[in-house]
């Protein structure tokens, strides 16, 4: 079995994902809902801070998960 093709694939996905997250890295400061979603956990007492995007992460795993499950569909 030749792994040759499959591992061409894996460079083209590769340098697909890393140039989305430049491109997230890039604009996403300009996006200014990004990180504020209703569902975002921010708590500030005093001194402490903490925030967590609880809902942007889920909404960029689901985005993720659907990138790649079409990566996966068409290179069959």
């Amino acid at each position: 079995m030749n792994t040759a093709p499959n591992f061409g694939w894996m460079l083209i996905v590769g340098g697909l994902a890393l140039a989305a997250i430049g491109a997230i890295w890039l604009f996403g400061p300009s996006i200014p809902w990004l990180g504020h979603l209703p569902g975002d956990i921010h708590i500030d007492r005093g001194n402490t801070k903490f925030y967590f995007p609880l809902t942007t992460c889920i909404l960029l795993s689901v985005a993720v998960s659907l990138i790649l499950w079409l990566v996966r569909l068409f290179s069959r």
